[in-house]
């Protein structure tokens, strides 16, 4: 099943990435995707998604090969429809001097069927993007407020400098993992990522080396499986969990042993990663610097984001997998 995706501008590759829980993309431009998609019942779980459309077709973007794209479809309906269209700010479109406007009315004008711009049925919509128009028929519209609904200075236990929700949710897909999927945190802090897993029907197991991000983290999610432990010795027997997604220590503000240098935490927790994390799956580390080189010695490195987050921080986002050949 081939679906089109708008997408997210807040970040240039995560949301891209995101769409791997779906299944492969196909293509891309900026701000749109179109995927295979092979677990079409996931799209409710996306973070960084827009609009999800069944995908019909995709021309040049100009008028006239859009007027021949929905020619060529000959879409008839019986409800009410309307047709949208959005130019993605940022591309190269300048060869395309038509407004939006001009798109909505092509579509109103070939879509048979009885126009309401008010109290549509079914919306049809196009997507100009860079050098090309995508069109289709929009299935699902995301309400990014449910995720401000959960933000992290709304619960029980709050601490400066945590993860917001919608970043958490966008690394557990990233992941790749699935209902019922076992997915640890070695290092849970107040439990963002946690609740995340937990709402996806995963078992979330959180630990962490600090007394009070323990009792914080089981404030706000009591659904958790929590312990204190350190990341470097971590309580799991060897392969018994299926994803793991943590934001490292960045080393200000936290609670870590000092006699341990930041990379040294970070390759013995890699390490541990490796060892508990089952063969062909991934994890999803999150650090203020790149560590790949470090993550490298002991996992293979399938990706590398970045996420600005102000002036002074830029998150690196590392997606590993347990595996000699990256399959994962």
């Amino acid at each position: 099943m081939k679906l089109l995706f708008e997408i997210s501008g807040e970040n240039a590759t995560l949301p891209f990435s995101e769409l791997g829980c779906i299944g492969p993309v196909l293509d891309q431009r900026l701000q749109v995707a179109v995927v295979d998609a092979r677990n079409p019942q996931e799209i409710d779980r996306l973070a960084m998604t827009h609009f999800v459309l069944e995908y019909l077709g995709e021309c040049d973007p100009e008028l006239p090969a859009f007027k021949q794209l929905l020619c060529d479809l000959a879409i008839s309906t019986t409800v009410p429809f309307a047709g949208r269209a959005k130019k993605v700010h940022g591309g190269s479109n300048e060869r395309n001097p038509c407004s939006q406007k001009a798109f909505e009315r092509m579509i109103g004008t070939m879509v048979d069927g009885p126009v309401s711009l008010s109290h549509p049925e079914v919306v049809y919509r196009a997507i100009l993007s860079e050098d090309r128009c995508y069109f289709g028929r929009v299935i699902r519209s995301f309400d990014r407020g449910t995720f401000d609904h959960r933000n992290p200075g709304k619960r029980d236990f709050f601490h400066p400098g945590v993860m917001m929700p919608r970043m958490a949710r966008a690394l557990v897909n990233i992941a790749r993992a699935r209902s019922g999927d076992i997915l640890l945190d070695p290092f849970c802090g107040t439990g963002g990522i946690l609740i995340e897993a937990d709402l996806l029907g995963m078992h979330a197991i959180g630990s962490d080396f600090d007394p009070l991000m323990i009792d914080g983290c089981r404030r706000n999610l009591q659904s958790a499986s929590l312990m204190l432990a350190d990341a470097a010795h971590l309580p799991f027997a060897d392969h018994s969990l299926d994803s793991v997604v943590t934001d490292f220590p960045y080393g200000q503000s936290v609670c870590i042993r000092k006699a341990d240098s930041m990379d040294q935490l970070y390759a013995a927790s890699i390490e541990e990663i490796r060892r508990v994390l089952r063969p062909g799956r991934r994890a999803v580390i999150v650090t203020h610097r790149d560590i790949s080189a470090i993550a490298g010695r002991f996992m293979t490195v399938l990706e590398k984001h970045e996420q600005r987050v102000h002036k002074s921080l830029t998150r690196r986002v590392l997606v590993l997998c347990h595996s000699p050949h990256g399959e994962c």
